[in-house]
């Protein structure tokens, strides 16, 4: 088997590195946490995905079908980072959007791993990988943010 596909492989069946680990937050209520704490915060599919920088099974996630109106939010510190009224049906197995509920909710930065450069995002508030963003998706952006399920809860629209 070739090298690469080995150290791919090793990459996958060990979530990767943590690159939450030295996540400084731009932001002036940033949430930072050890690893300790994070463990008996999350659960383990959101620890892997959200501060291990995993990837859940495509089309395994619950909020693939979500179709009610709310926000998603980040699942390590719940900060509103998607709103329903921008999410779409991208056929990749992960639930996908057009946007960020605003220019501060989601950083992004470079990933090289798996010999690929990708731009990876994580939440702006406490440093929780989402997954990634695509210059594939509709307008208006252009742009497809392929999150992970287990990186995010959804908040239903409040009814009044």
């Amino acid at each position: 088997m070739p090298v690469l596909v080995v150290w791919m492989l090793a990459m996958l069946a060990c979530g990767g590195s943590s690159h939450a680990e030295g996540f400084v937050s731009p932001r002036s209520d940033a949430i930072q946490k050890d690893d300790a704490e994070w463990k008996k915060l999350l659960t383990p599919e959101q620890y892997y995905v959200l501060r291990k920088q995993g990837t859940e099974r495509a089309f395994s996630s619950e909020l693939l079908s979500q179709k009610a109106k709310g926000v998603y939010a980040c699942g390590g510190c719940k900060l509103e980072l998607f709103s329903s009224a921008d999410k779409f049906r991208s056929g990749t197995g992960w639930p996908s959007y057009t946007r960020a509920i605003a220019d501060d909710a989601v950083g992004r930065r470079t990933d090289g791993s798996l010999g690929m450069a990708r731009t990876e995002i994580v939440c702006n508030r406490c440093g929780g990988h989402l997954g990634h963003v695509f210059p594939d998706g509709p307008p208006p952006t252009g742009e497809r943010f392929c999150v992970n399920g287990d990186a995010l809860v959804f908040v239903p629209r409040s009814k009044k």
